[in-house]
């Protein structure tokens, strides 16, 4: 696409997809993609790391400043986590990581470090973003929105092949309880709740497998912002 003012936000429970097929969109488009729900993992790693509760908002605001946060794009063409120069991009993915991620993003002083972090990354570059709040907060003027989501059972099912790919499996029953207590803890949390933004285009695609969700979110954008390609 030739305009370089575009940002693509796509918001979305837990295991909705979103990263998998924002990073495939982003790619289509040439589009930087930004997986801001892996830098929240990096923040709920380094709080894991350094014995912090994950209960206590004021420990965990107090490991702000020795905390650098980068995204670096390798010849893999993939987002890395860097936490102080370290490599976290795998760690990250454990199962564990999702609670603490969850847990971090509720604290103010972890959404403020980071929002100004994200928005100058949609500033400088046509962008894919996904998470949480994406379109509600972080990039509230953002070209297009979408609320990309699934029922929590064929969540579940995706969520454990995913981590028997990744040599982690767990067992489903586990799984779903887990994505069940992150959903409540999302939309319920005080600040930047998980909500579908007013003017975000819904896509539901418990029906649907990969390559047809790729088909239809790639057609919500580009009606939304044009094909330009």
């Amino acid at each position: 696409m030739k305009n370089l003012t575009h940002a693509v936000a796509i918001d979305g429970p837990s295991g909705a997809g979103k990263s998998t097929l924002a990073r495939k969109v982003a790619a289509d488009l040439k589009f930087v993609y930004v997986d801001t729900g892996a830098i929240y993992r990096s923040i709920g790693w380094y709080a894991l790391q350094n014995g912090v509760s994950l209960e206590c908002a004021e420990d965990i605001a107090q490991l702000l400043p020795s905390l650098k946060v980068e995204i670096q794009y390798g010849e893999d063409g993939l987002q890395h986590m860097l936490v102080n120069k370290r490599d976290v991009t795998k760690e990250i993915r454990l199962p564990e990581i999702s609670v603490a991620a969850s847990k971090v993003a509720a604290v103010p002083a972890v959404r403020e470090f980071l929002l100004e972090m994200q928005r100058n990354l949609a500033r400088e570059h046509n962008v894919v973003m996904d998470g949480r709040d994406i379109g509600t907060v972080v990039l509230p003027d953002a070209s297009c929105k979408i609320f990309l989501t699934a029922s929590a059972e064929v969540r579940a099912e995706r969520r454990c092949k995913e981590l028997e790919e990744r040599g982690t499996p767990q067992e489903y029953g586990v799984v779903l309880e887990d994505m069940k207590r992150r959903d409540e803890q999302d939309r319920t949390r005080k600040i930047a709740p998980l909500k579908q933004a007013e003017d975000a285009i819904l896509l539901d695609t418990s029906a649907l497998n990969f390559e047809s969700s790729f088909e239809a979110l790639l057609q919500i954008i580009k009606e939304r912002i044009g094909d330009e390609t």
